[in-house]
């Protein structure tokens, strides 16, 4: 079923991608174009060359990224479902503020897991020109990312990449003393073990109509952190509640993806347990599935006023 009909309003990616338009601007991309079994073109989304390259089509004709590589084997992101959480937490963040998006105040974020590509912060500068810290666990992302900055001199002041060294910490050793960020965002592990990261590209691979055995991280790839943790999921969301605490002054929305719709319930009540004041599910749709992002805060509706009123407009 083709979900990109339920794709945010703003996103560019509603309709069908003119292959002609990106060939052209990455002309590495045109060996790959093929027709679908509609007659439309196309490409083959389990050859994980294809889908970089069509990435950095999309980055440099959409987003005015002019040049974006990761290395072999990292997560290729989808970029309609990356950029349709960014649609949707400006939603909120415009909510918040009470005012358009046009005319929001300049804001900044953080994101959780930045991986070898940087996608979050990218799309999220390029669209609504926000400014981000971008973690991760893993030096090569860190190094990756980095790279992709220097390539594009425009964006290496308004993105910065911090290095998390300590596995079992989120926030802490990200977030400085008395530094604010208007919303944190995170796509966090799913896999609970690098078993069950393997039967996920399996069956991605039996889905994408493809025998090929030999590509096992498929089209998208990943490394470790970025596919499982312990207790996936679940657990590392929840480990992100529970640090989100120490810094609820610091942050005026937290957020993060969540795949498992099972999950919300007891995510829910830890946050309730943990005394959030507003607690919010969004819907949306994230790559071919239906998706959600849960966003928590512990200001009340006043100090959210006061946050908003203290932001230069």
């Amino acid at each position: 079923m083709n979900t990109k009909h339920k794709l945010h309003p703003r996103n560019k990616h509603r309709g069908q991608y003119d292959f002609a338009k990106l060939a052209k601007t990455e002309p590495l991309l045109a060996p790959h174009i093929i027709s679908n079994k509609l007659g439309k073109p196309s490409i083959n989304f389990a050859n994980s060359d294809a889908v970089k390259l069509l990435n950095r089509a999309i980055l440099k004709v959409d987003y005015q990224v002019s040049d974006w590589d990761i290395p072999k084997g990292f997560l290729c992101p989808p970029i309609p479902g990356r950029v349709d959480y960014i649609h949707y937490l400006s939603d909120l963040l415009a909510t918040t503020y009470q005012t358009k998006q046009r005319k929001k105040p300049a804001l900044r974020g953080l994101d959780i897991g930045t991986g070898a590509g940087c996608i979050y912060p990218l799309l999220g500068r390029q669209v609504y020109q926000w400014q981000f810290v971008a973690s991760d666990i893993d030096s090569k992302s860190i190094k990756s990312s980095q790279a992709i900055l220097d390539a594009n001199p425009t964006l290496n002041n308004a993105i910065t990449l911090r290095l998390q060294n300590d596995n079992n910490r989120i926030f802490h050793g990200i977030i400085n003393d008395g530094e604010l960020f208007d919303f944190t965002l995170c796509n966090p592990p799913f896999h609970e073990s690098l078993n069950q990261a393997n039967a996920g590209s399996e069956r991605k691979r039996r889905n994408l109509g493809t025998n090929k055995r030999g590509d096992s991280k498929l089209n998208f790839g990943g490394q470790n952190a970025e596919l499982w943790c312990k207790g996936g999921e679940k657990a590392f969301v929840g480990k992100m509640i529970s640090e989100s605490v120490d810094f609820s002054q610091q942050v005026l929305w937290f957020s993060s993806l969540i795949s498992n719709k099972d999950n919300l319930r007891p995510l829910k009540k830890k946050l309730e347990k943990i005394g959030a004041i507003e607690i919010k599910v969004v819907n949306m749709a994230q790559g071919q599935k239906v998706s959600r992002f849960l966003a928590w805060t512990f200001l009340t509706p006043q100090q959210q006023q006061l946050w908003c009123q203290s932001k230069p407009s």
